[in-house]
């Protein structure tokens, strides 16, 4: 006992020394027991006096005997006793003591919940334990702090010598990759924030040489203010100088505001500039038409479709900078007229495309058009498109008429949704100098004939469109013949659309041994026979001989057993078709 008590008064002195509160020490609370137990007296605990309140005397006795012994005098401190205020109360288990708090003020903290891993302090709560914790604990944690900073440091520099020896040339050619596919705006403007490498590689001016600017600058329903529409300016006129210097091709979509300031900016520092788009955008005038005219000598292809442009600034643009035009693609509007009367009298007689469309849900589109004045005035061109335009053919009363067609055309498309009133005479004075013809789309034209077809002069077509899309387009439509154009064109057709059309189940079926006998069989790729009347004879020849088709839509098709009336879409789903096909 003397030995398990001088123990534990030498610690208690030690902290006594250093000022601190005695508290009750579970070993000298097991020795007291202990002695008392071995002595087997009662007489070792007071009357009226508990064992705790025994034990607490014993401590207290044995404190000062061994302060006595262990404290050099000339070390000794003054020492002040001081009354313990236990704020806790102990009571022992099985094989354990419970320490239990008596303050019914003390706050119990909760781990929060967190969703993956353990739950983060607070930052205050970090703060005020570090406060909490010594000199020792400040000093450690200034340490953490030193080698973080270090380490951030490290890796920072190593980022930024992989960031200056990297080639300039390697990353200008990953970021015209990603140009190709998204454009050159908003990624290059991003990426130049990155670093200075970056931003150099950004700036590079053959990254921007193709152009589209989409509306972004507000939200769907509110309008700009004064200070946006100024930023707005200021965005576009340091592109143009800093950026747009070998600008080739610019598109602008969707924009109300701005497009007259915007197209005279690109205009004035892009004298490169090519191709200009305007896709769903209005307030174009006559003066940003001669802004493009003095300052864009090289430009040679204007897309205005589904815009709301000032049509006499257009006219005047032709009539002195047509003879630049190559491209010229415009929207069915009430003044389309007059532009096809600009065209027809030779101010562009360089025109190698001509495009006109209108939307869908436009309604009846009435377009009158003077085809041999046409062809005098644009002799050179190679596509020429009418979509969804109801052309009215006129003849001409006064002034020169060609008699050479379009001897360079290879693409034309008067296909309607509607109604369409192109006649077999007006096909033919279209087409009738145009032996280099490759696609022609005839899709709605329920008055053209197949004898009319089979007398143009082109022998080597391509594409043929020649399906009804309207019920009502079919009952005026030509009922035999499809045989003249599949024997005339099948060593050099690809794809053949005869949606709809109403030709006997005889006539498809010698119209499909054509395809299949001819040299060019392998070449077929597409073939629309949706609405028809062929048979599972003349599929089975088709599919067998016809190895490169990928393209075949059976739907509707009146001959066929169910299940089989759909469109096939690849090789392996056609030569599955060839295994469901029924014998007869």
């Amino acid at each position: 006992m003397d030995e398990a008590s001088h123990y534990v008064s030498n610690v208690e002195l030690d902290r006594m020394e250093m000022g601190e509160e005695i508290l009750p020490s579970t070993d000298c609370v097991s020795s007291s027991f202990v002695e008392s137990a071995g002595a087997g007296s009662s007489d070792s605990c007071p009357p009226g006096t508990s064992r705790r309140g025994c034990r607490a005397g014993s401590k207290k006795k044995t404190i000062k005997k061994n302060s006595s012994l262990k404290i050099d005098k000339k070390h000794k401190r003054k020492t002040f006793n001081r009354t313990p205020s236990l704020g806790y109360t102990i009571q022992q288990g099985e094989d354990m003591l419970l320490i239990i708090s008596n303050d019914p003020k003390r706050r119990v903290w909760k781990r929060k919940k967190t969703k993956v891993g353990r739950a983060k302090l607070s930052t205050s709560r970090v703060k005020s334990k570090i406060s909490k914790v010594g000199i020792k604990g400040k000093a450690i944690t200034q340490n953490v702090k030193v080698e973080a900073a270090g380490l951030h440091s490290h890796e920072q520099e190593a980022y930024d010598r992989w960031g200056q020896n990297m080639p300039l040339e390697v990353l200008v050619t990953i970021f015209q990759l990603v140009v190709k596919k998204e454009g050159p705006i908003p990624f290059l403007c991003r990426v130049a924030r990155v670093c200075h490498l970056w931003s150099g590689a950004a700036a590079h001016p053959i990254l921007w040489c193709s152009v589209a600017i989409g509306y972004c600058w507000t939200q769907p329903g509110k309008t700009q203010s004064p200070k946006m529409q100024l930023k707005v300016q200021d965005t576009i006129s340091w592109l143009a100088q800093n950026r747009f210097s070998q600008l080739r091709e610019f598109h602008l979509s969707h924009w109300r505001k701005h497009v007259d300031y915007v197209v005279q900016v690109v205009s004035q520092h892009c004298q490169q500039l090519s191709a200009l788009k305007l896709s769903h955008c209005s307030g174009l005038t006559e003066k940003a038409f001669q802004f493009l005219g003095k300052n864009c000598p090289s430009l040679e292809s204007i897309d205005i479709q589904y815009s709301e442009i000032q049509i006499e600034g257009l006219v005047s643009f032709l009539e002195m900078y047509g003879s630049r035009i190559r491209k010229f693609l415009f929207s069915y509007g009430t003044k389309s007229e007059r532009l096809l009367t600009v065209l027809a009298g030779g101010c562009c007689p360089e025109l190698k495309q001509l495009e006109i469309n209108t939307k869908l849900d436009s309604g009846y589109c009435q377009l009158p058009i003077c085809i041999q004045a046409l062809q005098s005035g644009c002799p050179k061109l190679q596509v020429f498109r009418m979509l969804n335009v109801t052309a009215m053919p006129k003849t001409a009363r006064r002034g020169p008429c060609s008699a050479s067609g379009f001897p360079h055309l290879e693409e034309l498309c008067i296909a309607s949704s509607s109604v369409s009133f192109i006649m077999d005479h007006d096909l033919i004075t279209l087409l009738h100098g145009s032996p280099r013809l490759r696609v022609l789309d005839l899709r709605g034209c329920t008055r053209i004939t197949a004898t009319a077809l089979s007398t143009l002069p082109c022998h080597e077509l391509e594409c043929l469109y020649w399906g009804l899309y309207s019920s009502s387009n079919s009952i005026m439509s030509s009922k035999k013949g499809i045989h003249l154009l599949t024997e005339k064109w099948s060593h050099t057709l690809q794809e053949l659309d005869l949606s709809s059309q109403p030709f006997s189940e005889q006539d498809l079926e010698v119209a499909m041994g054509d395809l299949v006998h001819s040299s060019g069989a392998d070449r077929l790729r597409s073939l629309n026979l949706s609405g028809t009347k062929v048979t599972s004879n003349a599929l089975r020849s088709v599919i067998s001989h016809c190895t490169e088709l990928n393209y075949l839509n059976l739907s509707s098709c009146r001959y066929l057993p169910r299940g089989l009336k759909r469109i096939y879409r690849s090789q392996e789903d056609i030569q599955q078709l060839l295994d469901n096909l029924p014998l007869t």
